[in-house]
């Protein structure tokens, strides 16, 4: 059974065979039949196969009056999907590939991919990929890619061409998911044979030892020898190699290799207390190829000899008590020494031959690498003495022996009955002074006063800056006062009254024209065209002048970007009344005629009276 249908008819089931339906399929066959009375719809053939066909479109008719002559039908389609079952096992396309890798492939990286091809889908298509039997086992290594089911080779160790060219592997590809319903189909596996050959490259010198360990004593002499490194270059070439030492791991230059041998020896002193071990690469270069480079490391330890005289461990301050006793230990001292010899430190302490007799020290060596200093009497004063300075002579164990004598100074002083220091020097005296509160009052008054004086200095310093700029400063128009009175129109040597009325003059061509601003004129006329201002209305003359010099100043590219105020002192030609200085009435010989005066209106009648209908030397008289 696959589906049923089932069909509805609207007439009345109870009036003859009206609404009895029978089904039957119409397209579909032979691999589906219908029930006609159940409508269900079942599989025809046996053993169908989704690989070759997976889908499949029926036509089912549903006919009433029970399938006769005169009946009415109606039809439906039925989508009938096969799904999958795994009855189809992996099969390899090629019985054997082959494939060709670099020696100088990392490990862990992908030598190649095969894949089975399995008919079936989902589940049923996936497998499993082993390595059945190979040259060079653990050397490779098969996973399956999940997404495309391909087996996926994986190298695992380094390839060596010089040592093995090929390798031959068996690998056997298995469904995942066996169906036992199938398994007469056959075996649900499939092998390949793959065959991975490598190529040679040229590889780098190689170390005989990657790290090479060598000792030399500090005391070596320069040359000395102090091992020998090696390597060989692994391609059939077999390059002659050539050494050198990489100074940045040797930046001060300590050793030498030599470049065929590869014998290390020393180049400088060595000094075991300032660098014990020296961590050096080492390059190895083929001859044949120089960028080819191996790298090696050698490793060399500085042995100690006794070289450093042992000292102080520390400075020490040691204090004498004026109450001290004899026989009293002062200070316990101890030493060091740079070296570090293999038994360990033994130290030996004595008094300098020079203070070895003195009455009033002694030493005592306490075999622990420790000496104590003892009194031999008590009574010490600081009046008399207030330092006293014992030299110790400290000797190690090496071989051979050395020795440094170590100055200790011991300082008397006064102490209470703990043995705590109250004073120390050369003059006993009482400490008097102030108290801490009075010496802080005086400091805060110091600093008060200081403040003051400084806020003083710099209010003089300080200096109102002006509301208006400095003159040099000022970038704007300044007024400049001439404290210069004119001599009026008859004075001509103040000022050439001659360039103020030439108003035509000729302008310099090479005054820039970029920006011609438009300037109205009352009369319209082209430039050459233009009569002279002299003969033009007096009126005009003033506005033709201050557009001349309005359309000046606007493309004159010196000109300022502000506006500003000129003034022309020019009255024009042919004024009516002339001049109205008095200038010329104080001369004698003056014939001016002022009745017109009289004409001018009250305003001019004291003008009239004075010049007007009489002679003007009556006027003076």
């Amino acid at each position: 059974m696959v589906v049923q249908v089932a069909a509805t008819d609207a007439d009345d089931p109870t009036y003859g065979n009206s609404a009895r339906v029978v089904y039957s399929i119409i397209h579909g066959q032979p691999y589906f039949s219908v029930e006609p009375k159940t409508g269900v719809i079942r599989t025809a053939l046996p053993n169908m196969d989704r690989e070759t066909r997976d889908q499949y479109v029926l036509v089912i008719q549903a006919k009433d009056m029970v399938g006769q002559m005169g009946g009415l039908s109606g039809t439906t389609s039925v989508t009938v999907t096969l799904t999958d079952v795994n009855d189809n096992p992996p099969r390899f396309a090629h019985k054997s590939y082959q494939y060709t890798v670099l020696e100088s492939l990392p490990v862990q990286s992908v030598v190649a991919r095969i894949k089975a091809a399995d008919a079936d889908i989902g589940s049923n298509a996936e497998m499993d990929y082993r390595i059945m039997d190979g040259d060079g086992p653990g050397m490779f290594n098969i996973t399956t890619d999940e997404d495309t089911q391909e087996g996926v080779i994986i190298l695992q160790k380094p390839l060596d061409f010089e040592t093995r060219s090929g390798f031959a592997l068996r690998i056997e590809a298995t469904n995942r998911n066996i169906d036992s319903n199938f398994l007469s189909l056959g075996p649900f596996s499939d092998t390949t044979s793959v065959k991975v050959a490598v190529e040679d490259v040229n590889e780098p010198p190689i170390f005989s030892a990657p790290l090479s360990k060598m000792m030399v004593s500090e005391d070596a002499k320069v040359g000395t020898s102090i091992g020998r490194v090696s390597a060989h270059d692994p391609d059939t070439f077999n390059s002659a190699i050539r050494y050198s030492i990489d100074r940045n791991t040797d930046l001060e230059r300590f050793f030498n290799v030599d470049a065929l041998s590869g014998i290390i020896s020393t180049a400088k002193p060595l000094d075991r207390e300032a660098n014990s071990i020296h961590n050096l690469t080492i390059f190895a270069i083929e001859s044949l190829n120089p960028n080819q480079i191996g790298k090696g490391i050698a490793l060399i330890t500085v042995l100690d000899v006794n070289d450093n005289a042992p000292v102080f461990a520390i400075d020490y301050e040691t204090i004498l008590c004026e109450n001290a006793m004899p026989g009293q230990v002062i200070k316990t001292i101890s030493a060091v020494d740079k070296d570090e010899p293999l038994s360990g430190h033994r130290f030996y302490f004595a008094l300098d031959g020079t203070v070895a007799g003195n009455l009033n020290f002694t030493l005592r060596d306490n075999k622990d690498n420790t000496a104590s200093i003892l009194t031999k009497r008590g009574g010490f004063r600081r009046r008399e003495q207030p330092m006293y300075r014992l030299p110790v002579l400290i000797t190690d164990s090496g071989s051979p022996p050395l020795s440094s004598t170590n100055t200790l100074s011991v300082r008397v002083c006064d102490c209470d009955s703990e043995g705590l220091a109250l004073s120390c020097g050369a003059v006993a005296y009482t400490a008097t002074g102030l108290s801490t509160g009075a010496l802080l009052a005086i400091l805060g008054c110091i600093i008060t006063l200081l403040v003051m004086v400084l806020l003083i200095v710099t209010m003089r310093q300080r200096r109102k800056q002006p509301l208006i700029l400095e003159e040099e400063r000022d970038i704007r128009e300044n007024i400049v006062r001439y404290d210069d009175e004119g001599g009026g129109e008859e004075d001509t040597e103040a000022f050439d009254m001659v360039t103020l009325r030439n108003l035509n003059i000729i302008r310099d061509p090479a005054v820039r024209r970029d920006v011609t601003p438009d300037t109205p004129t009352f009369y319209h006329y082209t430039s050459a065209s233009r009569p002279p201002y002299k003969s033009l209305p007096d009126n005009v003359v003033f506005r033709e002048f201050i557009w001349e010099r309005l359309k000046d100043a606007d493309v004159d590219p010196t000109a300022p970007p502000y506006d500003s105020l000129q003034t022309y002192a020019f009255e024009g030609s042919g004024s009516v009344a002339e001049s109205l200085s008095s200038l010329e009435s104080l001369s004698t010989d003056s014939d001016q005629n002022y009745d017109y005066l009289s004409n001018w209106g009250p305003r001019f009648k004291k003008l009239a009276d004075l010049y007007g209908n009489s002679d003007s030397g009556s006027v003076f008289s």
